[in-house]
């Protein structure tokens, strides 16, 4: 994989590195940022541990109804308050990986790098195997200024 085959996002938030990591690993807290603007989180089924599986569903309102992208994935590497390294696929509600629309990669990972700073915790995020300049990277920034606004940064 190539630069442009990553999306990095680095960013801190005015919080402490506990809470921010509670953002990323409770469900609950998970579903009130992740995503686009305009998607919401109906499902995030995270098990949170090396092996530990992950199921989330991102749900759009459109004039001809609902419109649901499952993704699943399972976590490589919890170090709390530090890491966490998980893979994501598109999938079906059952967790059948599918096969991208852009013919990109089936499987990417994502990993997030807390450090706590002066200000609150610096974020860096990693998302091999989507393009820099693709979709799925505004999607993230989109995300991010939702954490952000959570957070009071």
């Amino acid at each position: 994989m190539t630069d442009r085959d990553a999306v990095v996002i680095e960013r801190v938030f005015a919080a402490p590195v506990e809470v921010v990591w509670s953002m990323w690993t409770d469900p609950s807290h998970f579903k009130e940022w992740y995503g686009p603007d305009g998607m919401s989180i109906p499902v995030a089924e995270m098990d949170v541990r090396p092996g530990g599986a992950r199921r989330i569903c991102m749900e759009m309102k459109t004039p001809d109804g609902p419109m649901k992208m499952w993704f699943t994935g399972e976590y490589r590497q919890v170090s709390e308050n530090v890491r966490l390294v998980y893979t994501e696929a598109m999938s079906d509600e059952a967790g059948n990986v599918s096969e991208p629309p852009s013919g990109g990669h089936a499987v990417t990972e994502v990993q997030v790098e807390l450090q706590s700073v002066e200000k609150g915790t610096r974020v860096i995020m990693t998302h091999v195997g989507i393009p820099s300049d693709s979709p799925g990277a505004a999607g993230w920034n989109m995300a991010f200024d939702k954490l952000a606004k959570l957070l009071g940064s």
